[in-house]
């Protein structure tokens, strides 16, 4: 729920119209029962019509027929709470540690929000030419725009299966024969399907996205593993700029309180004077490098398993490679031993044909 609330000023308007009477005499009981700022009384504490309303604020959609039992439900709930909170003080709980301490650490967010809500309500709009600019730069999101229908197979990065997935991807024709093939290796995967805007997927992806022929499949990668996706269908859904323009503004203008707060976040970190101690001694320049290091300590054990994996994979080819080159060569000297006995013993001539030749001298 946002920090800030608007102000209801009618019941503020009436009190003071009613403090300062209307006509002679005091006001009647139903006077000041319709001009009272109470909603209700929980023993000795007042629940006022301005926490109803703060409360409300945060509601979104009410419908106006609805708005009297929302607001009578509210009540209800802040009766309890404000019950429970009598309680509590009655058996010293604010008093607890462990209740001071979520006490101040609520104080310490809602002043630190409301800083930074200060911050950026005083950022300028955006101008229309802004809005302009930002709508010619993303066709994709507006004159361009399509509802995908894609397939999704997410799955966590392990050591060769990107580089087995992108072998597979010019094969396969579907998704359930990725399925199959990151089951039959142990990879933890899930599926789904889903129709979505442009807006609704990450700025990145959508160019991609909207490259992609109807049918085709494509693995998006990530740190942590990836995604593959299949673009099942998609139709062009565009959107005038007057439309557009309400989204635009606010996103820009969000965009631009974001900035402006980080900015002057780091410009008030940068004037003071922040000691870190215990295990956090050397601050965040200490525990980047040694997230640093970390990192490239990992990158360096995964380099070293796929450089072992890729010497074991040629280790066993070359043996192979020499079983087969062994083999053959073995059935080559063979070959030419059998040739060189066959050249040295005597033509074995049948009995008869020496009979017949005999004869023919006769």
């Amino acid at each position: 729920m946002a920090f800030t609330r608007r102000v209801f000023l009618l019941p503020l308007l009436i009190g003071i119209a009613a403090s300062f009477g209307c006509g002679k005499g005091e006001a009647t009981n139903a006077e000041r029962k319709a001009v009272t700022q109470v909603a209700a009384k929980v023993n000795s504490d007042e629940i006022t019509v301005s926490q109803i309303n703060n409360v409300l604020s945060g509601v979104p959609n009410i419908a106006p027929e609805a708005a009297d039992r929302v607001k009578r439900d509210i009540l209800n709930r802040l009766i309890d709470q404000q019950l429970a909170r009598q309680q509590a003080i009655e058996k010293k709980l604010d008093r607890s540690p462990r209740v001071m301490q979520a006490i101040e650490a609520a104080r310490t967010e809602i002043l630190a929000r409301a800083y930074g809500e200060q911050i950026a309500a005083a950022q300028a709009k955006p101008t229309p030419d802004e809005i302009k600019k930002y709508y010619a730069e993303h066709p994709e999101l507006f004159s361009q725009r399509r509802l995908f229908d894609i397939e999704k197979i997410g799955f966590v990065a392990r050591q060769g299966v990107t580089d087995g997935l992108r072998e597979r991807l010019a094969k396969v024709r579907s998704m359930q024969e990725i399925a199959t093939w990151l089951k039959s290796q142990g990879v933890q995967f899930d599926a789904n399907r889903e129709v979505r805007a442009a807006e609704q997927i990450p700025l990145d992806v959508v160019p991609k996205l909207q490259a992609m022929k109807d049918g085709e499949i494509r693995l998006f990668e990530n740190a942590g593993g990836g995604q593959i996706i299949r673009l099942a269908a998609s139709k062009a859904n565009p959107v005038t700029e007057q439309m557009a323009t309400p989204r635009i503004e606010q996103y820009l203008f969000n965009r631009r309180s974001s900035e402006a707060v980080a900015a002057e976040m780091k410009r008030i970190k940068a004037g003071a004077k922040i000691e870190y101690v215990g295990e956090f001694a050397g601050g965040a320049a200490a525990a980047e490098a040694k997230a640093k290091a970390e990192a490239e300590a990992k990158a360096k054990a995964r380099a070293a398993e796929k450089a072992k994996s890729e010497a074991e994979t040629q280790a066993r080819a070359d043996e192979l490679s020499k079983a087969i080159k062994a083999a053959e060569d073995k059935a080559r000297l063979e070959a030419e031993a059998r040739e060189r006995v066959a050249a040295t013993q005597p033509v074995q001539v049948p009995q008869q044909n020496i009979e017949r030749g005999i004869g023919g001298l006769r």
